[in-house]
């Protein structure tokens, strides 16, 4: 979508993408886990023995943790918009576009979606990163990834924000024990981060890690972070932040894990036509965005768009 053009005035516009989504239908119509003609033309991967689509569902909007910069009513707006059954039809919703896929982190209500989804037959995946700290609360840590695994989540990952702060104070052992112990259960195992050093240094020291979760997006857009901003090694990096993305790119052509980008919209910065086209040339191999009901349908369409043909930095690697 163009800058200063609506999501309705768009959809108007890419009628034309009907084609490609029958095209891409007829491709993949022998894919397992069909629900509909929309879902069957949405390209997957392997990530550790999971067939997930190359889009994925991000689970913050559903918690209502927005990345909204200095708008913060935008929080109260997420949660009064997005209620326990706007989720369940939101999440069935994107089943039915072939997102079969969903990222998210343990918060009290999460339990309740995944037990309610399942009881609609939902056909949603689950990968979700406990929040407990791995080293200061391991005994919390262990008890949310046992809980986990005794509600059938289909995979497990360190919360970025905690690899991005062992990383930072080089508690590289806490990394290793978090992914070593989903490992122990028999599921995918996974790293997150928003500090490009979590890939470089799990990579370096041969963290066992099945996949990662990085984000990557580019800096042309108008609020992008400022040269200074860039350069200081003390300033945290927000959330919606890829700091270094050539780095990213060049650091992610020798990984060959499965790499699921997230935040490649910088938090509704940069419209998703551009950002998913960008975050799939430069190598990334499925893109986790948060999205609201009415934007499922789009961003689908999208991504199949996206997918035809790309030119890619870096070899699929799921």
């Amino acid at each position: 979508m163009e800058q200063g053009t609506s999501r309705r005035g768009f959809m108007k516009q890419t009628l034309g993408l009907s084609a490609v989504a029958a095209l891409g239908a007829r491709v993949a119509a022998t894919q397992e886990g069909v629900v509909t003609e929309s879902a069957a033309a949405m390209p997957r991967g392997n990530i550790a023995g999971m067939s997930v689509s190359r889009l994925l569902l991000g689970g913050n909007l559903l918690t209502h943790f927005t990345h909204s910069r200095d708008l913060m009513y935008v929080y109260d707006l997420a949660a009064h918009y997005n209620t326990h059954e706007k989720i369940l039809d939101t999440l069935d919703l994107a089943v039915r576009n072939g997102v079969n896929t969903t990222v998210i982190h343990t918060v009290p209500s999460v339990d309740r979606i995944v037990r309610h989804h399942r009881e609609r037959g939902g056909g949603m995946q689950w990968i979700i990163c406990p929040t407990a700290a791995p080293d200061a609360q391991w005994d919390a840590y262990v008890q949310q990834v046992e809980g986990l695994v005794e509600n059938g989540i289909e995979a497990i990952y360190v919360w970025g924000v905690s690899a991005d702060r062992l990383v930072k104070e080089e508690k590289y052992d806490a990394i290793v024990k978090a992914v070593e112990l989903v490992k122990g259960h028999g599921l995918p195992s996974g790293v997150g981060g928003h500090d490009l050093r979590v890939i470089k240094e799990c990579e370096a020291r041969g963290v066992p890690a099945d996949f990662y979760i990085k984000t990557y997006h580019h800096h042309h857009y108008p609020t992008a972070p400022r040269p200074e901003e860039l350069t200081d090694p003390i300033r945290e990096i927000p959330g919606y932040w890829c700091r270094d993305p050539e780095d990213t790119i060049e650091a992610m052509k020798g990984v060959e894990k499965p790499w699921i980008a997230f935040k490649v919209m910088a938090a509704g910065a940069i419209p998703p036509k551009e950002a998913f086209a960008h975050a799939f040339e430069n190598g990334a191999d499925h893109v986790l965005a948060g999205m609201f009901d009415f934007e499922i349908e789009e961003d689908a369409a999208l991504i199949r768009e996206a997918l035809l043909g790309v030119q890619r930095t870096r070899p699929w690697r799921s």
